[in-house]
């Protein structure tokens, strides 16, 4: 599945850096970053904020992996990081999360957070390297060395203070976890349980939020082992009362239900975005992947819109050759919807093709009609032509939108021109989720290990940060420091490595 070929690279220039609008954690458009500090001394001679804060995979709930503030790191000291590395007791086959300036234990720190493959969730002082607390789920004995496992990135609450951080284990469970101190929150009906078979179904999604919900996304495990189905649950983030849930198999059923109990299976929601909250927290996007369709009850290898709070279907998307996708187990919603603006969504799958879609009308219809097949705007092949796991960084700037993908082939760039996409440039270098942030492209390099920086306008690299092997790892470049976990949750190791690179 997983593969390497050479390709040619293509340059062509793109228009010079200018602003991005940035997504706040809330689910709406703002003019300022998330997690960015206005004013910051550290910050360069004409930069309006710092990046201090990076609370989920992607940095918003859009899920767009870009930022226009400053991140400590440019052109100039890139090439200059020092590198610490450390080795936790579990694989962060993930991407962490960061806080600035947090209070841990009664001392202020810098802290990355993140999640191992069996569930356990470690606080680091990027500075030191030193291990802050450990939260370790209770029966994590039960299931640590065998195939039971999660690669969902943590969340951070966004209420003033970030006080709390959510987290997955392996048993199906979310918990919402003291960022001060580790220990786990029991009020209300927190910790929840979101599968009623989490040796079928895992969670294997990056957690996401909207407003005040947790979005938790489940799918299966390597090599589809029936019975389960892909499901969308609405958390409160105060109470952790189950707000609503949506099944994309048995769709006509409002709960968590017990997998044998549908006549089908599959339809994971196995991306690493998992469910993408579009601007302004009414409604968000999740595709599926290979298991029968009908429109109706049953939606294999879709594109879902679905409302928020009460997760009602809107409309949805579904390609032609849905039978043959499920047929041959090329799973359209191995990567996540990408919100391009102008009304565009690109989705993208294994079998390595990329669509456009328009937002308004995902079908081609209008929303509420009855369901077919097809309607893209336009399709074609991803980078390298290589099945798509990976999620899609998507930079507006000025007038213009880039958005960069990265697979098992190759990395490339396209421009987003009335509505259809045009390839810029494309290399032979593998990856998995590409971040512009700062002005900069760092894309992570699985198989051989290491972050590639681009300049994002021509792809031509700036500088080659070390690293070990890995899998959906992804890094984050947040106040003066790129963070990278290493390690694949399919080897079933008890550990794993994450470098620390920070400016000088």
């Amino acid at each position: 599945m997983e593969r390497n070929g050479p390709r040619l690279c293509l340059l062509a220039p793109l228009v010079a850096l200018l602003l991005l609008l940035a997504v706040h954690t809330s689910g709406s458009v703002n003019s300022g970053p998330a997690g960015a500090r206005a004013g910051s001394p550290s910050a360069p001679s004409g930069t309006a904020a710092e990046l201090t804060t990076w609370p989920e995979f992607g940095l918003n709930p859009q899920r767009s992996d870009v930022t226009a503030a400053s991140t400590g790191i440019t052109a100039a000291n890139v090439g200059q990081l020092s590198d610490r590395r450390i080795t936790l007791p579990g694989t962060i086959d993930s991407s962490p999360i960061y806080v600035a300036d947090a209070t841990v234990r009664g001392a202020t720190h810098d802290v990355a957070v993140m999640t191992s493959s069996y569930g356990r969730t470690f606080a680091v002082d990027v500075n030191s390297g030193a291990l802050l607390w450990t939260y370790t789920p209770p029966g994590y004995s039960g299931w640590a060395g065998s195939a039971q496992i999660t690669t969902a990135s943590p969340l951070l609450d966004p209420s003033p203070g970030h006080r709390y951080v959510y987290a997955a284990s392996p048993d199906g469970v979310v918990h919402k976890l003291s960022l001060a101190s580790g220990k786990e929150v029991h009020t209300g009906a927190w910790p929840v349980t979101v599968t009623r078979d989490p040796t079928k179904e895992k969670m294997g999604a990056a957690l996401n939020v909207d407003g005040p919900y947790v979005i938790v996304a489940t799918g299966g495990y390597i090599g589809d082992i029936p019975v389960y189905q892909g499901h969308v649950v609405l958390i409160d983030r105060g109470s952790g009362k189950i707000r609503a849930v949506f099944n994309t198999l048995c769709a006509n059923r409002r709960t968590i239900i017990v997998p044998s109990s549908c006549p089908q299976s599959d339809s994971a929601i196995l991306s690493r975005g998992g469910a993408v909250v579009e601007p302004g927290g009414k409604r968000l996007l999740v595709d599926t992947g290979n298991a029968t369709w009908d429109g109706r009850r049953y939606f294999g290898d879709s594109v879902l819109e679905l409302t928020v709070p009460g997760l009602r279907l809107r409309q949805s998307y579904t390609p032609r050759d849905q039978a043959k996708l499920n047929s041959q187990d090329l799973d359209l919603g191995s990567s996540a919807p990408a919100l391009l603006g102008e009304g565009r969504v690109l989705v993208a799958g294994k079998d390595a093709v990329m669509r456009v879609l328009d937002l308004a009308r995902l079908d081609g219809s209008a929303p509420g009609g009855k369901a077919r097949l097809g309607g893209e705007v336009q399709t074609l092949p991803t980078p390298g032509g290589d099945q798509l796991f990976t999620a899609p960084a998507v930079w507006h700037h000025g007038k213009e939108t880039t958005v960069f993908v990265a697979d098992f082939s190759a990395t490339a760039a396209y421009a987003l021109r009335g509505g259809r996409l045009h390839q810029l440039w494309e290399n032979e270098t593998p990856g998995t989720s590409p971040i512009v942030a700062g002005g900069l492209l760092y894309v992570y390099e699985p198989s051989a290990g290491g972050i590639e920086v681009y300049r994002p306008s021509s792809g031509n690299p700036i500088a080659k940060l070390p690293g070990a092997p890995g899998h959906w790892n992804s890094p984050i470049v947040v106040d003066g420091h790129v963070i990278e976990p290493e390690g694949d949750a399919n080897d079933h190791s008890g550990s794993g490595t994450v470098d620390i690179l920070s400016a000088p």
